[in-house]
This record gives structure tokens, sequence and C-alpha cells, in this order.
């Protein structure tokens, strides 16, 4: 039977005396993503040195994964760094040389394809046949109208209809409809076409918002994610890169790896066999009775491997998803129901991509993206696929650019709860029926008029199976349990700061320090989703403490 072991290093030098003396306050970090790397960094930097970084998985870096194969780095998470200007991420990349191998094509202001904003994006329909250009850019056209009215909600205050039942999915998808079947002068045919890529659309939204359908995100709430002006760009030797830039200010012996934590006991909530053991680390020359705050630490962290660690202060930062699994039994005592309902009320979901290599290209020169426009969804709410179809919501592949970098690689996209199913597929299974999907709907050249919806293509058996796949997994990682956060309906931003907000509330216990902080993407009001608003978590939680302890590193007494 495995002994539990309290890790106590420098419990020799208790916590507040007093006046008499100081030591280092004990600072865990839980999570070694950019949140976690960001905090620990900038509190070493500050002259904290006892801090312990506890990662679960066997390596740093969280929902940045960067895989390298052959001569090409692939991103099977983070993969742009979202804007330029005041971006952290962006000005650690241009101070250290990471963007200067991207090309004009990857600094990319377009919402749909950002790997390259040059070339042609090709959609086909489940018929087997490209859509024209003018029907492409006709419906474009009415979906970006409406999209940025999605915004204004938020932005300007206007009020949400009950129609709407406050979702960007059902709002979008009812007013575009309402305009293209308006539209009198567009054909039926034509007309169906743009119905069906409304889905389409939706799909791609979804992704990039990381959620099962747009109906679940908040109509009144989805204006507030700010966007940092300025292009996108892509780290073309990995975001990983990224990672190791912040991991390098900070000592290996700092972070341990694989080292996941199975509770955290705060406001000194311990058993008393731990609670004695803690006792006989302090120095028991204690003039006069101090009370129990005053003798050592105030949390516990339990960790898988039975080890306890005791600590003054814990920056937790798991991923939603994470919190969403295991809060109620991971706190001791519970979070407060505010916290909770914030935790149960936003959002996470999967984002998966899928990464075909290919002997040569089948796509023309000039195109930078495949679409799948299945015709059967043109007249359904939100579609919902069974299992055995979980295909039908891979929205499209984009074509990784140059080639000379990447090979002949395309990247499609999947999310929602048919991200989960793929992932328990083999790599065999999916690669075999992307190459179907990729046959089906890119079967016969581009026509127009009547037959440009049939479904009776039978599809283009020359194209062979991809060489290589690979993909992420993120819904079935146990340490992740999703990509990233999102406003769902019934939610609001205050609900992301009550998530951010520390323990103990100032109400909860007279004059008690901060102990349980909470930091990674979903704990940001503005950019939550993105590894900016990440990395901004860690440093704000950091900054907390820091604030805390000034007077301590001042040389003032308390």
């Amino acid at each position: 039977m495995q002994s539990c072991e309290i890790s106590s290093d420098s419990a020799d030098d208790p916590l507040s005396r007093g006046s008499r003396r100081k030591r280092q306050p004990r600072i865990v970090v839980v999570g070694a993503g950019l949140a976690g790397l960001s905090a620990a960094r900038l509190l070493l930097a500050s002259g904290f040195t006892d801090i312990t970084v506890l990662e679960a998985s066997e390596r740093i870096g969280g929902r940045v994964q960067s895989i390298k194969l052959g001569c090409a780095t692939f991103d099977l998470g983070a993969t742009w760094i979202h804007g330029a200007d005041g971006n952290p991420v962006y000005q650690l990349a241009e101070d250290h040389g990471l963007l200067e191998e991207t090309t004009d094509g990857e600094r990319s202001t377009g919402r749909i394809s950002l790997y390259s904003k040059n070339g042609v994006a090709h959609y086909y329909t489940s018929g087997g046949q490209r859509i024209p250009k003018d029907v492409i850019e006709e419906f474009s056209d009415v979906y970006n109208e409406v999209y940025n009215l999605t915004q204004e909600f938020f932005q300007r205050g206007r009020p949400v209809g009950a129609e709407s039942q406050n979702s960007v999915g059902v709002f979008t998808r009812n007013v575009v409809r309402k305009r293209l079947k308006a539209n009198r002068e567009d054909s039926g045919i034509s007309k169906r076409l743009k119905l069906a890529m409304l889905q389409q659309f939706l799909k791609v939204e979804s992704c990039e918002s990381s959620c099962h359908s747009m109906d679940e995100v908040s109509l009144s709430e989805f204006g507030e994610w700010t966007e940092i002006p300025g292009a996108h760009h892509v780290i073309p030797s990995g975001f990983i890169n990224i990672v190791e830039i912040l991991a390098r200010d900070i000592p290996k012996s700092v972070i341990q790896l694989n080292k996941a934590v199975k509770s955290i006991h705060w406001n000194r909530s311990f058993s008393e066999e731990i609670h004695y053991i803690e006792r006989t680390f302090a120095d028991h020359n204690v003039e006069g009775q101090e009370e129990d705050e005053e003798l050592g630490y105030r949390v516990r962290v339990e960790c898988e491997d039975c080890e306890f660690i005791l600590a003054d202060h814990v920056i937790v930062t798991m991923s939603l998803g994470v919190l969403k699994k295991y809060h109620e039994t991971m706190f001791h005592p519970h979070l407060p129901e505010e916290k909770v309902s914030a935790i149960r009320m936003l959002g996470i979901s999967t984002t998966d991509k899928i990464f075909l290599e290919f002997e040569e290209p089948f796509w023309s020169p000039e195109c930078n993206s495949i679409h799948f426009v299945w015709e059967d969804d043109a007249e359904s709410e939100s579609p919902a696929y069974p299992q055995d179809l979980w295909y039908k919501k891979i929205c499209g592949f984009d074509v990784l650019y140059p080639s000379e970098r990447y090979g002949h690689v395309l990247s499609g996209w999947i999310c929602g709860e048919e991200a989960i199913i793929m992932e328990r597929y083999d790599d065999e299974t999916v690669a075999q029926t992307c190459t179907e999907l990729l046959r089906k709907f890119t079967g016969t050249p581009r026509v127009s008029g009547p037959s440009a919806c049939s479904d009776s293509s039978p599809g283009n058996p020359h194209i062979p199976k991809p060489r290589r796949i690979l993909r992420s997994g993120w819904g079935s990682n146990p340490y992740i349990r999703g990509s990233y956060s999102y406003t769902r309906v019934g939610s609001t931003g205050a609900d992301v700061e009550k998530l951010a907000k520390p323990l103990p509330y100032p109400k909860s216990t007279k004059a008690a320090p901060l102990q349980i902080l909470f930091a990674g993407e979903a704990t940001h009001r503005k950019f939550y989703s993105t590894t900016h608003g990440a990395l901004l978590s860690g440093e704000r939680e950091a900054g907390r403490l820091i604030e805390m302890y000034q007077d301590l590193y001042h040389g003032k007494d308390e």
C-alpha cells in the first residue's frame, strides 16, 4: 500500500510570526499550460522562490501541442496568434524571431479560412457539384451582414427578441432565411443552395466558437468577445515555441510532470492527521498563542500519487471542462454556489483537427479550402446527426500553405458531440471516411442550372487515400475535456468574472489572504478562447499575489 507523504520543504521558516520574521510564501500552480507557465514565470521574476507547478500530463503546454512529422510541424491545438496590436503572444513571437518565415498568405484577416487569404475557397454539394462563384458571393454578403448584426446586441445594447431565444444560431438562421426567401429574383435552385450553405457556414462558426451548435451561444453576450486589431499569424515552427519561451525562465525543478491533482483543501480544511503532521514541521518556539491561521499553510493539495503538498496559495488553471467534471470532488470545502453556477452555465465543447497528407494534391493550385454543403440540411434547424453519421459535421478542409513547408496536406474541422464520436474511431476508419467524403463532394466539375442540386454523382474515385493522418482528441483527453470556452445561452460575462474571483471571498473569513486563485482562458471576460487570454489570466493572478506581498518585498513591517 502506497504511503502518503507531506511535502513541506520550507516549513522550517513558518508563515508570519507576528513581526519576528517572514518566510517565502509557498505557491502551487496547477497546470503547465500558457496560464500556469505565465503565472509561474511572473512570480519568479518578481522574487518569489517557493513555486511548484503541477502538470497532470507528461508534457507542458496544455492545449498547445505541436507535432513534427518529417520536416513539417503541425499544431493540434492553438495555431493562430489572433491580432498583433498589444497582443503579448504576438510580442513574444516577434521578439524571438518566430514569425520570420510567415508568408504574406498566412497573415490573414479572413474569418473562414485562416491558413491562407490567397486563392479560392471551393464549395461542393453532396451531389458532387462545385457551387458557382456568384452564388457563393451573393450568399456570403447576406451572411456577413447578419453576422455583423449579432455583434450589435452587446456592443450597442440592442434588445433581444423572444423569437431568437437569445441564440446566435437561431437568430442567424431565422434572419438569413427570411432575407433569402424574400429575394424574388433568386431562382428556387439557387435559393436552396444558399439555404444549405447557411448550415455549412454555421458549422464553421461552431468550430471557431468550439460549441456543439451556434444555437447554444448567447446572442446578447456574443459581441463582448474582443478582437485584437491586426492580422492573424501562424508560427511556422509550431506554437509550442511560445510555451518553451515561457518555460525557459522557469527552473526545471519547479515543474513536476505526471502530477495530477486529486483534491484541494482550502481554509485549512485538513484532516486531524494532516493537521498534526503539519504542526510537527512548524517552529514550536512561538511566543504567545497564535491562531491556527498563523501557524502555517492554509491550503493542502492532494495529488493522485498520494503526495500532499502544503501551500499558502494555489493558482488553479484547469480547463473549464475539467472544472465541470470534477469541481464537486476537487475542492474542500465546496466552491461557493455562485462560482459553481458560473462553471455550470459557461460553455465549452470540442473542436478537433484532422490532418490528411497526400502524395500529390488532387485539388487545383488556386484552391485554398474545400467546403462540404449537404443539400439535405437546407430546411432543417440546427442539424443533429445520429452517431453513424458523425462525419456530416466535418465542415470542410483547409489546404495547408505553403506546400514547400507542409507538403500536400489538408486540415479538416469537426466540433461538438460528433468530434467526440470521431475520437473513438481508429485512424484507419477516420482516414477512410474522410477519403469517401472528399470523393463524394468533388465528384464532377462545376456546373450550373437544374443539375446543380442533383445527388446522383458517383463521386471521384481517383482521389487516393491519404498516406498519413494526424488528428487531435481534446474532448477525450481527461486532463483537458474540451477545446476552449464560449458564453452559453443563459450565461453572461459576469459569470466569467465569478469564475475568476479568488477564494476566500472577503466576507467569508476575517482578514484571510487569498488562497485559491483561478486562471485560464475561460476566466478572461474579453479574450476567452484565446492564447493571449490564457497568458494574460495567468499574469493577472500572479499580479494579485505580487500586490498582496508588495509590502514584504519592500522591507516594510505589516
